[in-house]
């Protein structure tokens, strides 16, 4: 999906406008995406809601961009794509990383960037298709993160900002800059010159060109922003400026954050990048296990939801959050691993436990709660380490932060305190922080979100419901567990990770 927010100097959420982005599957594990669909995209949601909330062009200060971490948009000297954009979801890259782990080249990658090596990660997309695209290989000029092609349509500008490098597994979080030792573990040392300069996330980095003014309905000559990636935008938002609160975003994927002095090395995270406050690190385990499964289940089994949502004219969220919260009080012993695009070592997404009494509204709850499980599991990873940080509160974004009942079940779930902030597209109001400071409008990062971001409601874990849901995990674990054990993956297409 392609949103497009405007947000004014207080941080307040303006207006939203949002448009499709369709996810392209030409073979099983690829995730791709036209980048100039989703450049038009852009461009005809910026139009419409300028004409919708009628906006001035001119009272725009500053344009920024956020977009997803990792896969990455390949283009050539012109700028312009020499194949699809890849998706973060993507696992075509899972054999050669398993041809890394069993050559020893995996564990010298991670150790060289502090983080795994995971499918939809750019430094092996980068290698994938060296080896098996030559011929891209040898057209592309630039590689770009999801916010940095968006950025170039904007303005003509090709860099990037430290935590999109960090993400795609291509910078050195302890020394600052590109690891050109990465690039030659991964054979493809001659990509070096194809890696965009880095900049700070809150620079001004060019104006809207006379072809993006036409094209988007914005004045020519409006400043750009370089701008963070999303997950790093979303924490933002939420307002984490301390090692003691952990970020989370349930969406696409399972989220979570923390923040570090130094590099965070016990627990190993997905992900490592500098954070823009006070020179923290931000530690990120992200795994593709969040609330996108609840679209799945909409695509597939909710038919009769949605008719009966449509003729009570309601929205369908809102009839199946009335359905769970109607079953909270029953016993439930329905499972679900939400592993529709991928789990542990390859493991499917899987139901258990239905009987012939069950109905939607138990699936729908084994569904909600399958997810918050996959999220304490990988929670309980990053917080388990020597180097992990001590956390005693989690601000929460992504679909469930705007479902009062789902953000309770994060808090009962997650057995901590959970903090929403105002606003609704939280990565679009980190691009702003970021336009607040390139602009002068605050002097650092932490400023600005002082001024621009506010706490909203808080939920509190209900202890009638921690027993119950600490039983259901331990039968979660051992479900993950067994799904694991049934081998239904490929072993070539199961990347070993550091425990």
């Amino acid at each position: 999906m392609t949103k497009v927010a405007l947000v004014d100097t207080d941080g307040n959420e303006f207006a939203v406008e949002l448009a499709p982005n369709v996810m392209l599957l030409p073979h099983p594990g690829w995730t791709e995406r036209d980048a100039e669909a989703m450049w038009r995209a852009a461009c005809t949601s910026i139009r419409t809601l300028l004409e919708r909330t009628g906006v001035a062009p001119g009272d725009i200060l500053a344009v920024a961009p956020t977009g997803y971490g990792g896969g990455g948009y390949f283009v050539d000297a012109q700028g312009l794509p020499t194949r699809n954009g890849i998706v973060s979801t993507d696992t075509r890259t899972l054999p050669l990383l398993a041809e890394w782990n069993r050559t020893g080249t995996g564990a010298k990658l991670r150790s060289a960037i502090g983080q795994q090596t995971w499918g939809g990660q750019t430094l092996g997309l980068m290698a994938w298709i060296d080896r098996n695209e030559p011929e891209v290989a040898a057209r592309t000029r630039h590689v770009l993160g999801c916010k940095d092609f968006l950025r170039l349509r904007l303005c003509g500008d090709i860099s990037t900002d430290s935590s999109d490098a960090g993400c795609a597994g291509l910078l050195s979080v302890a020394r600052g800059g590109y690891s050109l030792e990465v690039l030659q573990l991964a054979g493809i040392a001659h990509w070096a010159e194809k890696l965009p300069p880095l900049g700070p996330c809150t620079e001004v980095v060019g104006q809207v060109s006379d072809k993006a003014a036409a094209q988007t309905g914005l004045a020519a000559g409006t400043p750009v922003v370089r701008g963070v990636y999303d997950v790093v935008g979303c924490a933002l938002a939420t307002g984490v400026t301390r090692t003691d609160q952990l970020a989370a975003v349930a969406g696409t994927f399972a989220i979570h954050s923390t923040l570090h002095q130094e590099p965070c090395l016990d627990p190993l995270p997905t992900i490592q990048t500098p954070y823009p406050v006070d020179g923290l690190v931000m530690a990120t385990m992200a795994t593709p296990t969040s609330a996108s499964n609840l679209e799945w289940l909409r695509r597939t089994m909710l038919a009769a939801e949605i008719a009966e949502a449509e003729a009570q004219g309601r929205s369908l969220y809102d009839l199946i959050h009335d359905k769970i919260a109607a079953t909270l009080g029953q016993p439930n012993d329905i499972l679900f691993a939400p592993f529709i695009f991928g789990g542990p070592e390859g493991a499917p997404a899987g139901l258990v436990g239905l009987r012939a009494d069950s109905g939607m509204a138990d699936i729908l709850r084994a569904v909600f709660e399958g997810v918050v499980f996959s999220h304490r599991s990988d929670m309980d990873y990053l917080l388990s380490g020597r180097q992990s940080a001590q956390v005693g509160v989690i601000r929460l974004a992504g679909g469930a932060a705007k479902s009062p009942l789902w953000s309770q079940m994060f808090a009962d779930g997650l057995r901590l305190p959970v903090e929403l902030t105002e606003g609704n597209e939280l990565g679009i109001k980190g691009a702003a922080l970021c336009s607040a400071v390139a602009l002068g409008l605050a002097p650092d990062m932490k400023t600005a979100i002082a001024r621009m971001v506010r706490q909203g409601p808080s939920r509190t874990p209900d202890p009638r419901r921690l027993s119950v849901l600490d039983t259901k995990y331990a039968a979660y674990r051992q479900f993950v567990s067994l799904l694991v054990q049934l081998g239904i993956a490929p072993e070539e297409e199961r990347p070993a990770q550091d425990a």
